[in-house]
């Protein structure tokens, strides 16, 4: 399969890269008033399945309103159905296109924002967006889990991403991988870059991360196997985007 894109390394001095990690990590994770997962014993991936079978050409699960703004060459899609509004608890769906079919490839339980979803983002609302977006470059503090170096989304590297160590303990690897949600910043910058072109009240740092077991600032976070299979799957070739929301928002 053809990838394209160069890996990149994030090498940035010290204080500079402790800026940027107090400004995207305050905005995407930390300590968020949760008290823990309130899934046990379920059972992830029922997503869509009733539907999957009515029309392969979309994404099950997801109406007119949102099919319409994944763009006609994405061939990968992930998608994040969110169990309720106020949920934070979700199911993440990695879809394939093949052809003019979407396949489903794996899917894994997650967690949204803490207070749920919203379609009108902003900063410290608790809320994850609704919405379509790209996802265009990844990072973390561990190393690149793609074998095969010089493909797949751009990944910088660096000990910025750290979690403050003044977290509680089971927050101190959400960002040992992350993958940017291109909500509100730049594509083609690491995802620490704290450039928001929308402004600062519209949130941003709105990344893919590994899961803690709770609800999040605004971010999506993923068990470690999910964020390592993402990120040696997503193709930047095949033009990834993250489909996002409730079930509910989904379906307009």
């Amino acid at each position: 399969m053809a990838r394209g894109g160069g890996r990149r390394t994030a090498v940035a001095m010290a204080a500079l890269g402790t800026l940027l990690a107090v400004t995207a990590l305050s905005a995407c994770g930390g300590p968020s008033g949760d008290g823990g997962d309130s899934r046990a014993g379920r059972t992830p991936g029922g997503a869509g399945r009733s539907s999957a079978a009515a029309d392969p050409t979309r994404i099950p699960g997801v109406g007119d309103r949102f099919q319409d703004r994944i763009p006609g060459d994405a061939r990968q899609v992930v998608a994040v159905y969110g169990d309720g509004r106020d949920s934070a608890d979700s199911t993440v769906v990695l879809y394939t296109k093949q052809g003019s079919a979407w396949h489903r490839a794996r899917s894994w339980a997650a967690h949204n924002g803490t207070k749920g979803w919203t379609t009108d983002h902003h900063e410290n609302d608790k809320r994850s967006p609704v919405g379509v977006f790209t996802l265009s470059d990844a990072g973390g503090v561990l190393p690149d889990p793609d074998p095969a170096l010089g493909t797949g989304l751009p990944y910088s590297r660096s000990e910025s991403f750290a979690a403050p160590r003044w977290w509680a303990k089971p927050y101190w690897h959400d960002f040992d991988y992350v993958i940017a949600i291109d909500y509100n910043r730049v594509r083609g910058t690491s995802p620490n870059d704290p450039t928001r072109p929308e402004g600062t009240s519209k949130g941003g740092s709105i990344w893919l991360h590994m899961d803690h077991g709770s609800g999040t600032s605004a971010c999506v976070s993923l068990p470690k196997p999910a964020m390592e299979y993402l990120l040696r799957t997503l193709d930047p070739d095949r033009h990834p985007v993250v489909v996002m929301g409730d079930r509910e928002h989904l379906k307009a």
